[in-house]
């Protein structure tokens, strides 16, 4: 069966690590795969407004499943919307004053919010970003926390945050010094899967590319799940294939296996 739809995490996925990605090449594929009715997504933990800022030239055509599946925009049609309760976000708030991250963004659907020690290094990931004297006065559709923390804290920290938070929400890595807490249940296979049923396309007919943890369940959701070369290493484990690292185009050397109906997709 020929391929559909393909979905893309984009930091140390479809981004380089100079943020930026080859613009010329891949409007060429992009070209080829609106012609073969391919779809586009972009499967993100990063906020919306941020993502669709990377292709403005497509951002009426292609999908967004942004906060790590808690917000989707399909052909710039809101389709879903989460919401984490008032009573976890203040719990949530509680539990964290003992974790001491090093930035705490609260993410919401208007925009994102930070107390003023945080707000300038914050400010290159959040197209919207309001600063706020006091965190539980937000009023707004909150989709998930941001966490930074030093990287090799980042495993300790992960599985304290799974003992204190883990029954009423999900902790997941988000890159090498990041955590989000996330609406259980509402991660980027989520995302994914609403689009494929607004599109009619099967798993079998998807390909997903990532490199962390939030990654894992979309990869393991379609047929072709691929890790890239930097991924880390429960996200190898996790996919059936294996790319290039982010630095190295591997997303775009596999949009062209596919045009080019190469392995796997022969």
């Amino acid at each position: 069966m020929p391929i559909k739809l393909i979905a893309v995490d984009m930091d140390g996925t479809f981004l380089n690590n100079n943020q930026d990605y080859n613009r010329e090449r891949f409007r060429q594929q992009y070209t080829e795969l609106k012609k073969r009715g391919i779809r586009f997504v972009v499967a993100s933990g990063n906020q919306y407004y941020q993502l669709k800022s990377f292709f403005p030239d497509f951002v009426d055509e292609i999908s967004f499943v942004a906060e790590n599946g808690a917000y989707i925009v399909h052909s710039n049609e809101e389709v879903f919307c989460g919401e984490m309760s008032e009573n976890t976000v203040r719990k949530v708030l509680d539990i964290l004053r003992d974790f001491q991250p090093s930035s705490l963004v609260v993410c919401g659907r208007n925009s994102a919010y930070v107390g003023e020690a945080d707000f300038n290094q914050s400010l290159k990931y959040y197209h919207k970003l309001k600063r706020v004297d006091d965190l539980y006065t937000i009023n707004d559709t909150i989709f998930k926390f941001a966490l930074t923390f030093n990287e090799s804290d980042v495993p300790e920290v992960l599985d304290k945050l799974h003992e204190s938070v883990g029954d009423f929400i999900t902790p997941v890595t988000s890159g090498n010094v990041y955590i989000d807490l996330i609406i259980p249940g509402l991660h980027k296979a989520h995302g994914v899967k609403r689009i494929q049923e607004l599109c009619h396309i099967e798993d079998h007919e998807t390909v997903a590319f990532g490199d962390s943890g939030n990654d894992i369940e979309m990869l393991h959701h379609v047929a072709y799940g691929f890790a890239m070369g930097n991924a880390t290493e429960p996200v190898k484990s996790a996919a059936n294939y294996m790319t290039d690292s982010n630095n190295e185009e591997g997303v775009l050397n596999t949009i062209d296996a596919i045009l080019n109906k190469e392995y796997p997709f022969n």
